[in-house]
């Protein structure tokens, strides 16, 4: 069973930094450090958040599709939360003349002419059976944070979330895929994390949920519940023969008390983190807002996982592999 390669990572909207963190122009070919960042994780299947589409900014790239090249991605999504340009201290500017509401985009969208957008990408090597697309309203207020290429804290206020999810055909069967970049309000995330549970619960397991979640060590896993699939402890064509043996023994006048064959109990099991690694910031990783989290998947099929340094974002690419 070959591994796949799974992977997220915050594009901080393919923002070029220097070695001490601190921001650096884009180069003539705005591209050009994404492009290389995305091949060199040569992954399988690769969430994105922080993704510009059509912005100044960035060069007017559009980033989702140059990440689905550099990686030779069969198929990709990008979900724009929202249709504007960013301002400082404002957050965003909306376009008036841009979508209201979730906007997906794909690969018959290149070149379109589309307004600019921000948001979500999830991108695949594997073949895909279904796409499902979701955003989340903003929380009613925002908090001060650290800002890349400003000195202390800046009011930022919250913005609208995308999620993807992708249905996607793996060796030994389908799985969900869920690419997710959540609210920096605390509780406010946690919802949104619940809320994405309940969204995919109807679709084929193992899933898992990659993404930025603005949310350290256990509190993702415990948000998303610690039982909520079962395993079973023996395989049930056991039990069936022993119902059959059992119904094949000649009958007796006289027979000492039947043992009750009983159907093997359930053991919990639940979401669990793949990869436990720092990936923030970028240049000296103290904490882990990044998370590749399953439910469904045996142990015995993850292998190793690495925060490598990449030459954008302020966040470093978390990249796991999975047996599936």
């Amino acid at each position: 069973m070959s591994q796949l390669r799974i992977a997220t990572f915050n594009l901080l909207h393919g923002q070029p930094l220097a070695p001490d963190g601190a921001p650096r122009p884009y180069p003539a070919d705005a591209a050009a450090p994404l492009a290389e960042a995305i091949a060199a994780l040569d992954a399988d299947v690769l969430a994105l958040q922080e993704v510009d589409r059509h912005q100044p900014r960035s060069g007017g790239t559009d980033q989702a599709s140059v990440a689905a090249g550099a990686m030779g991605a069969g198929d990709w999504r990008f979900a724009a939360a929202l249709h504007g340009r960013p301002a400082p201290v404002a957050g965003w500017v909306p376009d008036p003349s841009g979508p209201n509401g979730l906007r997906v985009y794909g690969p018959g969208e290149v070149g379109d002419g589309a307004p600019s957008s921000y948001g979500t990408a999830l991108l695949t090597r594997l073949p895909v059976r279904h796409w499902r697309a979701r955003r989340f309203a903003p929380a009613p207020f925002g908090l001060p944070l650290r800002v890349a290429g400003r000195r202390g804290l800046t009011p930022v206020p919250d913005e609208p979330r995308a999620a993807l999810a992708a249905v996607l055909e793996g060796e030994r069967g389908p799985f969900t895929v869920v690419a997710a970049h959540l609210s920096f309000v605390p509780g406010w995330n946690m919802a949104q994390l619940t809320g994405i549970r309940r969204w995919i619960a109807d679709l084929p397991q193992p899933h898992l949920v990659l993404g930025d979640f603005n949310l350290v060590g256990a509190v993702p896993r415990t948000v998303l519940g610690g039982a909520t699939a079962l395993e079973r402890t023996a395989p049930r064509v056991r039990v069936r023969e022993l119902r059959a043996a059992r119904r094949a023994r000649p009958a007796v006048v006289v027979e000492p008390r039947r043992r009750r064959v009983r159907e093997p109990r359930a053991r919990l099991q639940g979401w669990y983190d793949l990869a436990r690694t720092p990936t923030y910031p970028s240049h000296r990783p103290a904490v882990q807002f990044d998370h590749v989290l399953a439910v469904g998947v045996p142990r015995a099929a993850v292998g190793p996982a690495a925060a490598p340094r990449a030459a954008v974002s302020d966040h470093r690419p978390l990249l796991v592999r999975v047996s599936l």
